[in-house]
């Protein structure tokens, strides 16, 4: 395997809002919300009531398939509620801050020195190992089932992603003991992808770079280049700027859900890194640092391609490490479109003159469909940003049937529904394919349990 691998086909989002790389701390919040649906495949059980006090790495729920895994509060107060939609499925606890921060008492830990086991219990018991995810099926590692390898991507190639070099610069110690942890968790190699340009040095582990457009930092295009899944492997995967609160555990003895995220967007008055703690309240990002426009916003928690459109009453999400904000469009209405020359609209192909303009040209893109679903197509236009050895519009032909096996044939348990990210923006036939992709991996994964 060569230490610098080439991504070739991909695509690369030029929007306008791009972060500057200045920290500022937000505001503290005042209410935070773990969301259940953000661990997707987990049936939770509440562990918790209205006006429980509790620190940050009480345990708020757990999964009632696996009673072990907790998912914890991120901050010390009291619960403020446990709110529930249709069918009484819990929608988020909410914790009412005290401003204090406090963490459940851990020893500090040298990873080193401890087998699998002891390791494995204290991230149960954090509430950290739920970071750590697993290929096939892309849900939340089974800690009774040891990875053959473990991946660490520590760059985010989406558009307006945060820079982990420059989040991380402060948390070398923490990055480090983090590989540590990882590296007793499986008899395989550690993997850590980065940018072609990092300067990361990491012992104990395989560093590998990468040089291409997106989707070069999806963990999943990292394994297909590094080491394939074959049927019946089992490997664990985790974002970098996820293993530095298992790092932080292991070298502070406290739980510490700080994130640097950057919250960026063409309908971002300053768009910058901000320095916030997981679950925060959005409003406590975002006031004061959002264009007063006569069109409405959409707010995402995430980036533009996989996150989850939220509103300033909603909550940071638990994987996310960014903000986005982009015209919502739905107020648009433009008179013969699709005829006009488009010198101001991005274009995958040559279809508008932007292209005229060159590679460095940045565009204000709203969160418009523009068009209706219909038939696949079968052009080969996902192959152009599909950098993965897998046949894309087969696959996702062989899922919409449930024909198992061509989708194992075609390589279903390689991929993850951020795979199919920006098929589904180039997709002229505007299918939801990250749903398609998610509600086949369900499937698979009941049929074969």
């Amino acid at each position: 395997m060569a230490d610098l691998v080439k991504i070739k086909r991909g695509l690369d989002i030029p929007l306008v809002g791009e972060a500057e790389k200045t920290i500022q701390e937000a505001p503290k919040a005042e209410m935070y919300a773990i969301i259940p649906d953000d661990f997707h495949g987990v049936v939770p059980k509440i562990l918790v009531k209205s006006g429980d006090a509790v620190k940050a790495g009480t345990p708020l729920m757990c999964d009632k398939n696996r009673p072990e895994v907790n998912f914890v509060s991120p901050v010390s107060g009291t619960v403020e509620a446990v709110n529930r939609g249709e069918r009484r499925k819990v929608l988020e606890i909410v914790v009412k801050s005290d401003g204090k921060f406090e963490s459940v008492e851990f020893e500090k830990l040298d990873a080193k020195k401890m087998d699998a086991q002891a390791i494995k219990e204290t991230l149960l018991q954090s509430g950290l190992f739920a970071f750590i995810k697993q290929r096939p099926y892309d849900v939340i590692a089974n800690p009774e089932v040891a990875p053959r390898d473990i991946f660490v991507t520590a760059f985010d190639s989406a558009p307006l992603a945060p820079e982990f070099e420059f989040v991380a610069k402060d948390e070398e110690a923490a990055l480090q003991a983090g590989v540590d942890v990882l590296a007793k968790l499986t008899n395989g190699k550690v993997y850590v992808g980065v940018n072609a340009t990092s300067q990361i040095k990491l012992n104990g582990c395989e560093v590998v770079k990468f040089q291409g457009a997106h989707p070069a930092g999806n963990v999943g295009v990292q394994i297909a280049n590094i080491a394939p899944i074959s049927k019946g492997e089992v490997v664990w995967t985790i974002s970098a700027f996820d293993l530095l609160l298992i790092g932080r555990l292991f070298t502070t003895g406290k739980l510490d859900f700080t994130r640097i995220i950057t919250l960026a967007g063409s309908e971002v008055e300053a768009p910058k890194y901000v320095k916030t703690t997981m679950g925060a309240s959005i409003a406590s990002v975002i006031t004061g640092n959002v264009k007063k426009a006569d069109h409405n916003q959409r707010i995402i928690s995430g980036n533009v391609l996989t996150g989850t459109k939220v509103s300033a009453q909603d909550y940071l999400r638990a994987y996310s490490s960014q903000i986005t904000i982009i015209p919502e469009g739905d107020d648009c209405n433009e008179f013969v479109g699709w005829a006009t020359p488009g010198c101001g609209k991005f274009s995958v192909s040559r279809t508008f003159g932007s292209w005229l303009f060159g590679k460095n040209k940045k565009y204000n893109i709203d969160a418009r469909l523009r068009g209706g679903e219909r038939g696949i197509i079968m052009s080969g236009e996902y192959d152009s940003v599909f950098p993965m050895d897998i046949l894309p519009e087969f696959l996702v032909k062989a899922v919409i049937a449930f024909d198992i096996d061509k989708m194992e044939n075609l390589g279903i348990y390689e991929v993850a529904p951020e795979d199919f990210a920006l098929c589904e923006f180039v997709d002229t036939s505007k299918l939801p394919l990250q749903q398609i992709i998610r509600n086949g991996l369900d499937a698979l994964m009941k049929e074969m349990n």
